[in-house]
């Protein structure tokens, strides 16, 4: 019954999650049709289904050959990631590799058979992979070496550097998030379906990556810490404590909470370029792509805003308020709503002894001008009487069916955890 306590509380998620199952994703994420492509390009879906459920979907759903390209920037940059993560690897081996990787794409023949990691097929069969790569258009081509190349150099730097200022913070999450913002901008303008502009405001794409980025290292700070990682700045956790550990214990929890804060107000300062940036859009595909884990974004931020939790287990924002978030997120005026929603949430908690609290209120401010919601979007979470009565009475009928329900779409919304 806890689940059926927690939608009650919640009653829109119910109405959408149905709404969502009953066909509302394919709005969003429209179905693509693999009956007509090559060999090696079924191959390649096939290895992003199994190796991103949080992007498979969005990317399927691109326009044109924009899909293509992406889903092979994508591979290869999992490629890539997956040697920088495999600990097997010897440094003397990895770092070459990691220099030299994007010239593997024009290597008909290289693959890596020795890898450990979970996902070491897009490496096993990385001919497959760069023969499709080389079957795009030069103008992707070049793109993707580029980004490959540029990433490659940043995750070698950072094998055996700690984070230590918030400047090398922004440094090392342009390298493995920044960079994919700018390339993927760069794709959707190669395409024409959206203006050069967006592929050439290289600062705009790298807040948006950034902004993704710092998000998801904010909120897994326990499981980094298990996993033995470390990427919040030093120059900020060490004002809290004396080893980034030992926030995680009960007796630190009050500066643990502060460091918190004081980088989740630090991540708020993309959320302007990130709606500059979506207010450029004009292909509907392409802003879905874009839109949807920025507000995921949002909203995680949100949830972990001083929040003990972040410390002792894992934050989630709820399956039904993922799947609001994509089907609301279409267009930028609903972006700008569920922004300014967002940081009012946050505003509303901010504790008038965090030493970040006048930071904090002020970045809110800056975000408020830029994302006022207009007076379509403002009351989209009221709900008439009459509503809410039958979404109870809808979930007290079928919470059991719900909970089949919210494990078969969760492949769709796990784009706000990852």
């Amino acid at each position: 019954m806890e689940l059926l306590r927690k939608w009650l509380g919640h009653p829109e998620d119910i109405y959408n999650l149905l709404r969502f199952k009953m066909g509302g994703y394919r709005t969003v994420m429209p179905r693509m049709d693999t009956d007509s492509l090559g060999c090696g390009l079924r191959t390649c879906y096939r290895y992003l289904n199994q190796t991103s459920r949080s992007f498979a979907a969005v990317i399927q759903a691109l326009d044109g050959e924009l899909r293509h390209a992406v889903c092979i920037f994508y591979l290869v940059l999992r490629a890539l990631d997956t040697v920088e993560d495999d600990m097997s690897i010897p440094l003397d081996v990895k770092v070459p590799m990691l220099h030299e990787f994007h010239s593997y794409l024009y290597q008909p023949d290289w693959k890596y058979t020795e890898s450990k990691e979970k996902d070491r097929q897009v490496l096993e069969d990385f001919p497959t992979i760069s023969m499709e790569f080389r079957n795009l258009s030069k103008v992707y081509q070049d793109v993707i070496s580029d980004i490959c190349h540029k990433m490659g150099v940043g995750m070698a730097e950072f094998l055996e550097k700690k984070v230590d200022s918030q400047h090398e913070w922004d440094k090392y999450c342009h390298y493995v998030a920044g960079l994919v913002g700018i390339g993927l901008s760069r794709l959707f303008s190669a395409s024409e379906l959206e203006d050069s502009i967006v592929g050439q405001d290289t600062d705009l794409a790298n807040s948006m990556g950034l902004f993704l980025q710092k998000t998801n290292i904010i909120r897994d700070y326990l499981e980094d810490q298990m996993e033995g990682r470390e990427f919040w700045p030093r120059e900020v956790w060490s004002r809290y404590a004396k080893k980034l550990s030992d926030l995680a214990k009960p007796e630190n929890i009050d500066g643990a909470v502060q460091c918190l804060n004081e980088l989740i107000t630090n991540a708020l300062h993309h959320v302007p370029d990130v709606l500059t940036y979506l207010s450029r859009l004009k292909n509907q595909s392409v802003f879905n792509f874009c839109a949807i884990p920025q507000v995921m974004a949002i909203a995680t931020l949100a949830a972990c805003y001083n929040n003990q939790q972040v410390f002792r287990g894992v934050v989630k924002i709820r399956k039904g308020q993922a799947v609001t978030l994509m089907m609301d997120a279409t267009n930028i005026q609903a972006v700008k709503a569920i922004m300014y929603q967002y940081v009012e949430e946050i505003y509303q908690k901010i504790p008038s002894t965090d030493p970040s609290s006048n930071k904090t209120q002020q970045v809110i401010s800056s975000i408020r001008a830029v994302s006022l919601p207009g007076s379509p979007m403002a009351s989209r979470h009221h709900y008439s009487p009459i509503y809410l009565s039958c979404a109870m009475l809808l979930a007290a009928l079928s919470w059991q069916y719900l909970s089949t329900l919210s494990k078969a779409t969760e492949e769709y919304v796990q784009a706000g955890e990852n």
